[in-house]
């Protein structure tokens, strides 16, 4: 028994004290299908193809779906400034990443090939 602002709660059980993290749970699930995400493929300055992962809202999420995407794609990346850079041509298959993660479908846009990277340094 755990007792908590004189409330008893027994978490052998599985009971939860005060139902924190289940509004937690609530709040990024809001986050996500409110968020504007983009998918881009881009020419790297050594004119290899990278994706472009932009739009998320808070850091940690994006640095969390960073490391998904790097999994589930087998490919190398990185999270910087605001943006998920992955390594090859991933666009679609990011988006079904995403769209199974939680994201809401209509709310990602898959961008037009560019040119040389935005990311690139002068």
């Amino acid at each position: 028994m755990v007792h908590c602002l004189g409330l008893k709660a027994d978490l052998d059980e599985g009971s939860k004290v005060l139902g924190a993290t289940d509004e937690i749970g609530i709040w990024e699930d809001l986050l996500k299908e409110q968020q504007k995400i983009e998918v881009r493929t881009e020419k790297s300055k050594y004119r290899k193809d990278i994706t472009v992962v932009s739009g998320f809202s808070d850091p940690v999420e994006a640095r969390r779906m960073a490391s998904i995407l790097k999994t589930k794609l087998a490919c190398g990346g990185t999270y910087k400034d605001g943006l998920i850079t992955l390594q090859g041509s991933h666009a679609q298959k990011v988006k079904d990443i995403l769209v199974a993660e939680g994201y809401e479908e209509s709310n990602i846009v898959v961008a037009q090939q560019r040119g040389f990277s935005s990311l690139q340094k002068s």
